[in-house]
């Protein structure tokens, strides 16, 4: 069977894809989808309580931008979340990110906004040259703070130290100088009232998108044609491998449900110190749902499963570098996504990226 649009992969950039060409085109659009779900990580369902839970972990969706706000709207209402995490360092739950509250609390200071910038500044370490994670973390906090909040917790995340990791990891962390406790900034905030699995249903509806579930690509490849391939998969999968297996670090869940009305202060409290998971996510603080149980998940980082997150190192960017020397050479194939472009990306950005992928098509 011909199609004139395939896309690779149901998660949010799929579906934002498969979306805009189906209001534009009247033709049949294939979305194919290994897993028994569409919605990729930001996936939500109920569990056997009733409690609607982050199958891949916590979700939050923020951003400056208004188009994509104003584009996501369309397909739900939004409850006004705005999120915020603690920190457990030395026996007690501190404010994430680093903030004035955070300091104070942490060092039993009254500081006001304008000391603080100087009582960072003292701490700060000199860095001629910002190569690494741990270089970014001492040059923006100091070795105290360094230690407290980020070396432990990044070990954990990564496996490996924070000088042998790319600036960008710990760059993504926000760091201010304020009070604002919350972990984001951004001017749209907001978690779908009804979750994000309603809210990709309902980006689906369109009678030209026909989805297709369970189903690798390559065991349909030779049965199909078509003019565009979107594609949002891994990168090395695509071409069998040719350069070897990427590496990314993946995530196990251990979800807990609890006969009691509320588990923890925060909705995530980080834990970079002590025990082996590395953060504890209550979903009904996320979703404002009511229910007399609650669930929680811990995280465990480990390689091996589910690739989530591409290994921030040279070595595995110049492998990736190789795969995009291929992938520039394609023709009528658009790669997009944390998996095909390994990158990291918020969901806001991934979606705007789909957007201007789906005009420009």
């Amino acid at each position: 069977m011909h199609y004139p649009y395939v896309i690779v992969g149901a998660g949010i950039a799929g579906i934002t894809v498969a979306e805009r060409l189906a209001q534009k085109y009247d033709q049949p659009i294939l979305l194919v989808e290994k897993r028994n779900h569409i919605g990729g990580n930001i996936y939500d369902c109920y569990n056997y309580e009733g409690i609607l839970i982050h199958q891949y972990g916590p979700h939050i969706f923020h951003t400056n931008h208004k188009h994509v706000y104003d584009y996501l709207s369309q397909f739900t209402e939004w409850n006004d979340f705005q999120h915020r995490v603690l920190t457990y360092v030395d026996g007690n739950l501190l404010p994430m990110p680093i903030s004035l509250e955070t300091l104070n609390q942490l060092y039993h200071l009254n500081l006001s906004v304008e000391e603080m910038a100087a009582f960072i500044e003292q701490r700060c370490v000199k860095i001629d040259s910002v190569q690494t994670s741990e270089d970014v973390a001492l040059s923006k906090a100091g070795r105290d703070i360094y230690e407290k909040f980020f070396k432990n917790y990044t070990m954990k995340q990564w496996g490996c130290d924070p000088s042998e990791l790319d600036p960008s990891v710990i760059s993504r962390i926000p760091f201010r100088f304020n009070r604002d406790t919350r972990y984001f900034a951004d001017r749209y905030q907001g978690m779908p009232k009804l979750g994000y699995t309603k809210m990709c249903e309902a980006m689906l509806q369109h009678k030209n998108i026909h989805v297709l579930l369970q189903c690798d690509f390559r065991d349909i490849q030779k049965d199909i044609t078509y003019d565009k391939l979107i594609y949002t998969g891994p990168a090395d999968e695509f071409y069998d491998y040719k350069f070897g297996e990427l590496l990314y670090r993946s995530l196990e869940f251990k979800f807990e449900t609890h006969d009691k009305e509320m588990y923890q202060q925060a909705p995530v409290v980080n834990y970079p110190n002590d025990y082996d998971y590395t953060r504890i996510t209550e979903f009904k603080q996320l979703t404002w749902q009511k229910h007399d149980k609650t669930t929680i998940v811990k995280e465990f980082p480990c390689f091996g499963k589910e690739p989530y997150y591409p290994y921030p190192t040279k070595e595995w960017k110049d492998k990736f570098a190789l795969y995009k020397e291929l992938m520039d050479q394609e023709q009528n194939v658009y790669f997009i996504g944390r998996l095909a472009e390994y990158q990291y990306y918020n969901m806001d950005a991934i979606v705007d990226k789909a957007l201007k992928l789906a005009e420009s098509l």
